[in-house]
């Protein structure tokens, strides 16, 4: 004779995916028939206000540019449309990224800048939560990194946006991109601070390099920078970039070099 548990399974499964299809979806999916309204709303506005909270701590720029309205349509969309993969609350934010790049994408209802401002946002929290380590037997903080083989942090993020994303708030919300891109450097800090740096399309060539090619030498990497950009004296892009490694390896970007 089959437990009582498992005749009741199916019923249960069934009653629970209708459940939470209403909590989803309350404007056009009924409540169940055997449960009153009133006790329902309590469920609704406790899952949907708990997903908020958490959104509008993980994109507090973007909550505060959008309007209740607008926002609580967001999250309702969101809700009705994207079925998460994972239940962990620290990795909802790439949830909602991932809708924001999938079915909300390119939507009207949205300012332009959307999806990038909340790109920038979950990178934020990403390198919060990142757990990436170099293996620092390995790195010579104070090598030279003109002579030796740069490290880059697995924590310092070389991002484009469309969009001045570091800049945007309620009082700069832009209708239309600028004609350069915005380059930038996210990273965690020594001191486990996020931090940003906005940095030029050389710079940013640099970084590139760097991570690429690890054999290469920062002087290798800065002399090729100066043929690509057909420069006169290389020498003197080469003086400027060492000047810029230093900075770089202040700020934690760089963290040495190959021992």
């Amino acid at each position: 004779m089959p437990e009582q548990s498992d005749v009741n399974q199916p019923d249960f499964f069934q009653r629970q995916r209708a459940f939470v299809a209403h909590l989803r979806d309350p404007a056009r999916i009924p409540g169940p028939d055997d449960v009153e309204d009133r006790r329902m709303a309590i469920y609704r506005n406790l899952v949907f206000n708990n997903v908020s909270a958490l959104l509008a701590g993980n994109f507090p720029v973007l909550r505060r540019i959008l309007s209740d309205a607008r926002w609580n349509d967001l999250i309702r969309d969101f809700f009705v449309r994207h079925r998460a993969k994972t239940p962990l609350f620290l990795e909802l934010g790439q949830e909602f990224l991932d809708f924001l790049q999938g079915a909300r994408a390119n939507d009207p209802r949205d300012p332009p800048f959307l999806l990038e401002l909340a790109h920038y946002e979950w990178v934020e929290l990403a390198l919060q939560i990142s757990d990436a380590e170099p293996d620092r037997t390995r790195i010579d903080p104070s090598g030279d990194l003109l002579d030796g083989r740069p490290v880059l942090s697995p924590l310092a993020w070389n991002l484009t946006y469309r969009f001045p994303v570091h800049r945007i708030g309620p009082d700069l919300q832009p209708d239309a991109p600028p004609p350069e891109p915005t380059h930038l450097v996210v990273y965690r800090t020594p001191d486990d601070a996020i931090a940003f740096l906005e940095i030029n399309a050389v710079t940013q060539r640099l970084l590139i390099l760097l991570e690429e090619d690890t054999r290469q030498t920062g002087r290798e990497v800065l002399r090729r920078i100066a043929e690509e950009l057909g420069h006169p004296d290389p020498d003197q892009v080469i003086g400027f970039g060492a000047g810029l490694m230093e900075d770089l390896r202040t700020r934690g970007v760089l963290l040495g070099t190959t021992r």
